[in-house]
């Protein structure tokens, strides 16, 4: 039979069924092939689905993310077994941690039972929070769309087992009358039918029975921490007890702010956002990740948290109630719980049942457990005709009064060093940061790798839209993902130019696939803050006292490396170094440029010194 005729007497294989069925819901992957999964990547290919090759099975989760948060659809990632697919469950974990969904299909033990190199996949996979599905020669399409299913609800990867001794063999032919033999691509009924077999299914359910789906007395138990908790549909409402408080709050406010997280832009609520903002006349604000969401930036504070412009944080701690869409409020976003005044009140919107987050000061917290989007145009509804700042208002909006907010005004600028040398005589990354920023092309895509270098990217380099700068390997703290994500970020905005941040040591992790980032990308500046050290580690625990050595690395010539794999590399000692970035990009910025900055250790970002200030240190600042 074929997928396309179920009455036709054509075999068909495990592998070409389970490729047409993800042809239907994706239309790119990323891949090492081995054993477990050749048979799976020629017949994707046949489907119709893009491949790119990588050089490291990490890399394989990681182009899939950065494809995802880039484009906004999903993709596929595949790896062999066993070894193979262990390789991957770092980017796995981050992938979960960022609620990134994707389609991870690997080679699987044998039906029969596992051999000496095949691992238990269905157990790690649960480790990383991560549900696995296991194909058979029956029911390929039901299982796919399941899984698609689950990790479009979930917003989490999936894993796809593919048993090795079954790859090859005959799938059973379905009943022409059940709902699997359907013809074509699925419509959008079957992809949002109730699955009682999908936790989230039954975690929407149990939400939807209460009149009123917030926690009456005391909250429900925190989630683990890798699995989510309850999430309800976008489409959910908050109770209409709930949206009238937050309105009459916010109301009542003297000084509003909005603060838009990652969860505002996946929702698509750029345009109530901004809405609600000018009829609040409320400031606004973003996490690293929702960076452009807001339709008007004259009024943004760019970034909260530990990149934030110091000056406009403390004009948040002024806010008296903040409105928060989305976002997380971790620890970073928080400022380790100094963000906001004493006294706010925090309206929180989100479609999971998130606790309060963590504070110094004492503050009212209301969730408003709810889709953005649909959340956001209730309370617009329920301040109707009562308009804060009105024709007739007496009184300026807050966001009309607040100095500095103008372009280099004292809310914008950032100190990017006194001098071009720091006092070791190696370059001032500040500095480098931002000049590289006055020079990289106005159409552009960055993605960071982690490290104590993260921060300059996200202080001085401007960002257009959310889906233009991605970070990953923060959610789940790793370093070592930058190169492993180019091929990703490539293929979702090929016309654009990549623009990657990593460190020297995530860069040495990554090492192989520097060659995949400059084979995939058309157009690519590549920036290592080479400060021959794990500076994180430096700047905290060689602060605490300890030995020094094993946090300090040679001095690498990633210059050299890239142009021996057909990059041009420049090793940047001083900032007329970068005349070479200014010539690539009027030249027409096509390849990949690689800058080896050379810059000084000495400097501490200023999310570090949070981190070292919460860790009970007082370094002086340089």
């Amino acid at each position: 039979m074929s997928l396309s005729n179920p009455h036709s007497s054509t075999p068909v294989s495990l592998a070409a069924a389970t490729a047409q069925a993800l042809a239907r819901h994706a239309a790119h992957s990323f891949g090492l092939m081995g054993n477990g999964n050749a048979h799976l990547i020629d017949n994707l290919t046949q489907a119709g689905v893009r491949y790119t090759a990588v050089r490291h099975e990490a890399a394989t989760v990681a182009a899939a993310d950065a494809y995802t948060r880039v484009s906004g659809d999903i993709a596929i990632a595949t790896t062999t077994y066993g070894a193979g697919f262990t390789n991957t469950l770092t980017a796995l974990a981050e992938a979960a941690q960022a609620r990134t969904p994707m389609l991870v299909v690997v080679g699987d033990a044998p039906s029969g039972g596992p051999r000496p190199w095949d691992v238990d996949e269905e157990m790690l996979s649960a480790a990383v929070g991560v549900r696995l599905f296991t194909l058979g020669v029956a029911g390929v399409d039901e299982t796919v769309d399941r899984a698609v299913r689950y990790a479009l609800r979930m917003r989490r990867p999936v894993v796809l087992g593919l048993p090795y001794d079954l790859v090859t063999a005959t799938i059973v032919p379905q009943d022409p009358g059940s709902s699997a033999a359907s013809v074509g691509a699925p419509t959008s009924t079957s992809l949002t039918e109730i699955d009682l077999s999908d936790p989230a299914v039954l975690a929407e359910l149990s939400v939807s029975v209460a009149a009123d789906p917030q926690p009456a007395a005391s909250p429900a138990p925190a989630p683990t921490a890798m699995m989510p908790g309850a999430i309800v549909s976008t489409s959910t409402v908050p109770a209409p007890h709930r949206i009238e408080a937050a309105a009459e709050a916010l109301l009542g406010a003297k000084r509003p702010l909005i603060i838009a997280g990652h969860g505002a832009h996946l929702a698509g609520a750029a345009t109530e956002l901004g809405a609600l903002a000018a009829q609040l006349g409320a400031l606004t604000a973003t996490t690293a990740l929702a960076r452009g969401i807001f339709p008007e930036a004259n009024y943004d504070l760019g970034i909260t948290g530990g990149f934030g412009q110091p000056e406009a944080m403390a004009v948040v701690q002024q806010a008296d109630v903040v409105l928060v869409v989305g976002a997380s409020l971790n620890q970073f976003t928080m400022r380790f719980g100094e963000l906001f005044g004493e006294g706010t009140t925090v309206l929180r919107v989100d479609t999971e049942q998130v606790a309060a987050p963590k504070t110094v000061h004492p503050v009212t917290h209301q969730l408003l457990q709810g889709g953005a989007v649909e959340t956001l145009r209730a309370i617009a509804d329920a301040l109707g005709d009562a308009q804060v700042r009105s024709e007739e208002a007496t009184t300026a909006a807050w966001r009309d009064t607040v100095a500095g907010l103008e372009p280099g005004g004292a809310l914008r600028s950032r100190f990017a060093g006194s001098s071009e040398f720091c006092a070791d005589g190696l370059l001032d990354p500040r500095g480098v940061a931002a000049r590289i920023g006055e020079l990289l092309p106005e159409d552009r895509h960055v993605t960071s790798d982690g490290g104590h270098f993260i921060g300059w990217a996200n202080m001085y380099w401007q960002v257009a839209a959310p889906e233009r700068m991605i970070m990953v390997g923060t959610a789940y703290q790793t370093i070592g993902l930058g190169f492993c994500t180019v091929p990703g970020v490539a293929a979702a905005a090929p016309e654009s130019t990549v623009v990657l941040s990593t460190g020297d040591g995530g860069g040495l992790m990554a090492l192989a696939d520097l060659e995949t980032a400059i084979r995939t990308a058309r157009s690519q500046v590549i920036v290592v803050w080479n400060d021959s050290a794990y500076s994180a580690e430096v700047h905290l625990y060689g602060e605490m006292g300890l030995d020094k050595g094993p946090m300090l690395i040679p001095t690498v010539n990633f210059a050299g490396v890239a142009s021996a794999l057909g990059a041009t590399g420049v090793v940047v000692e001083s900032l007329a170094d970068l005349e070479a970035l200014r010539e690539w990009t009027a030249s027409g910025a096509a390849g990949t440029i690689l800058l080896d900055c050379r810059v000084s250790g000495s400097v501490v970002a200023d999310y570090q010194r949070e981190v070292q200030r919460v860790n009970g240190l007082d370094v002086p600042a340089e």
